[in-house]
């Protein structure tokens, strides 16, 4: 356990002086051990700035914090975590760097001084945008007593998201395969991001998503995981239910990485009498709501073609589709590969590290003044990032530490 107050701060305080001359002037008993320790603190912050950073941008704020409470805070452990768009401009002696779960960066440091009843201390936040910021959070501060904190928010430990200055390019890959009527044939339908910033909705649950409906005259037999289907304004059921007529689909970790493209692969029933048919596919959201960080709605929407050969009507002879029920290599101008591949759910995503910064600044109010001097050891973490996308978090940790807000503005649905 961390000794409550240090003699070298009791040397160097004026808080001390102060306090030794009155207890100079009151009965012993009044500075007891038990009176002592009838205290505690109670660490408080302040609120960070919202920024909108353009790419390459420096954030430099400063957080105060204020001891609300009956006793000293000796010496206190300051966090600091970002998501993946985010970095610290330099390290900073005594603080420690690592890169947890989901790539998020943190840094833990120890911030070596004493903040009295009454007293504030100010500590620098910095960070900069990289290449692929858009959709972010930051969390940072420490526990009521000074000590590393623990995953939750409150006075003490807050949660900032933002918005960089940048956008991202969601593109819709559709399919053209041929099938036979009274016959299965599977299609692969892709949402990819080209960038240049990374996908995560920090601030509402309505996460990125491809929407998808089904070509006329055909069925879905065999439905993806991470697709649900669409009722009036969200989804309406959970994922992988067959025999609906739209989907949206959206990968667990609710994350689309730059270059990333999620396949979804459906397997369709199609009907006895039926003739060659579409559908379509739109890169949206999980409320069919468009993405506001995305400036080239142009190629958001794609066709599903499913040629239907009759004796009169011979298939394409370059569908590159198959005939036989299994999976095709079909192709779609907005696929990059010039082909699509069965499997359903996501690709996967890189991890980058990074090093960090923070550090204390000057002491101020109360009765006392000095300085914080950065002189950080690292108790470590438990690697456990509660820095997540809205709806992500509120299902991985019940939903009581994220609010996350439904943004149901059917004026800002794209048709």
């Amino acid at each position: 356990m961390r000794q409550r107050i240090r003699p070298s701060h009791l040397r160097t305080s004026a808080a001390f002086v102060a306090a030794a001359a009155i207890a100079a002037a009151v009965p012993a008993v009044a500075a007891s051990p038990a009176f002592a320790e009838e205290g505690a603190p109670s660490l408080v912050i302040s609120n960070l700035p919202s920024t909108s950073p353009k790419p390459g941008e420096v954030y430099d704020e400063k957080v105060v914090i204020t001891n609300n409470g009956t006793a000293a805070a000796d010496g206190v452990s300051f966090r600091i975590r970002l998501t993946r768009g985010l970095d610290f401009p330099e390290d900073v002696q005594g603080c420690t760097y690592s890169t947890v779960e989901n790539q998020v960066r943190q840094a833990l440091c120890e911030l070596d001084t004493v903040v009295a009843p009454g007293a504030s201390v100010e500590t620098p936040v910095r960070f900069k945008a990289l290449p692929n910021a858009l959709m972010e959070a930051v969390e940072y501060g420490t526990s009521a007593t000074g000590e590393t904190p623990g995953e939750g928010f409150g006075d003490s430990y807050r949660r900032l998201t933002l918005t960089a200055d940048s956008s991202a390019d969601l593109v819709a890959v559709g399919e053209d395969t041929e099938a036979l009527a009274g016959g299965e044939q599977s299609i692969t339908v892709k949402l990819r991001n080209d960038g240049p910033g990374w996908i995560q909705n920090q601030e509402s649950d309505d996460q990125t998503a491809l929407m998808v409906k089904i070509p006329k005259d055909t069925v879905a037999a065999e439905v993806p995981k991470e697709c649900a289907p669409f009722g009036i304004d969200g989804p309406s059921g959970p994922g992988g239910t067959p025999g609906k007529s739209t989907y949206v689909c959206w990968p667990a970790d609710h994350t689309i990485d730059v270059g990333e493209s999620l396949s979804f692969t459906f397997m369709l029933k199609i009907d006895e009498d039926a003739k060659t048919t579409t559908g379509e596919v739109k890169a949206t959201s999980v409320y069919d709501i468009h993405p506001e960080f995305d400036k080239n709605p142009a190629n958001d929407k794609a066709q599903i073609r499913i040629s239907i050969p009759t004796d009169n009507e011979p298939g394409p002879a370059t569908s590159g589709g198959s005939t036989d029920g299994g999976s095709t290599t079909g192709g779609d101008g907005n696929d990059p590969e010039g082909q699509s591949t069965g499997g359903t759910g996501s690709t996967g995503s890189t991890t980058t590290g990074g090093t960090g910064s923070a550090s204390a600044g000057s002491s101020t109010g109360g009765s006392t003044t000095g300085s914080v001097d950065g002189n950080l050891a690292s108790t470590g973490s438990d690697g456990t990032p509660l820095i997540a996308g809205a709806a992500a978090a509120a299902a991985a940790l019940g939903g009581g530490l994220i609010l996350a807000v439904r943004r149901r503005r059917a004026t800002a649905k794209s048709s």
